[in-house]
């Protein structure tokens, strides 16, 4: 065994990864304070040619250093848009067709696994003390939770973000090829 080099891995550079086609998702992060796990959410989003991410209240913007450190670069090729608050987002992706759903453990939430993902989505991940706020879960058509069999009741939102973003990308661009 042997690991591939660069140019075995047959990536996108930045002015394809721009022009090809994207899976129809908004990521929505709803006040995340980490300006790592914000570089994390490109990083991933890049990684799964996820169509955009929307960022809201406290979360950091790019440019910023310590985003661009965790992103690679993503954050240079990840389309994105801020709103002062996450309410005032879903707001605007519902007049545009969206369906929205949290990535949050609620009532009635649906396990990760036996969700059906759809186009023309938007899934909200929350604070990382505080979770999806109470103000945006209105917004919501529902909601998914990823089971879990540890001592500790969540995991990290950035990691949460991207086991969410892979189940996207296998239903949706994967089964598609």
């Amino acid at each position: 065994m042997r690991k591939l080099g660069m140019d075995e891995l047959n990536r996108l550079s930045k002015d394809d990864f721009e022009q090809a086609d994207k899976l129809p998702i908004i990521i929505i992060l709803d006040n995340i304070r980490s300006l790592s796990n914000v570089g994390a959410f490109f990083r991933s989003a890049d990684a799964f040619r996820i169509g955009e991410l929307i960022l809201c209240g406290i979360t950091a913007c790019p440019p910023h250093r310590e985003i661009h450190k965790t992103a690679l670069g993503a954050d240079e090729t990840v389309k994105w848009r801020y709103f002062d608050t996450t309410e005032a987002a879903c707001r605007q992706l519902k007049t545009e067709g969206y369906r929205i759903f949290a990535i949050e453990q609620v009532e009635d939430s649906v396990p990760l696994q036996n969700f059906a993902f759809e186009s023309q989505t938007a899934y909200i991940l929350g604070n990382e003390v505080e979770g999806v706020s109470e103000q945006a879960l209105p917004y919501c058509d529902g909601a998914i939770e990823l089971p879990q069999a540890g001592t500790k009741h969540s995991i990290n939102v950035s990691v949460c973000a991207g086991i969410v973003m892979w189940k996207l990308f296998e239903q949706l661009y994967l089964r598609l090829k």
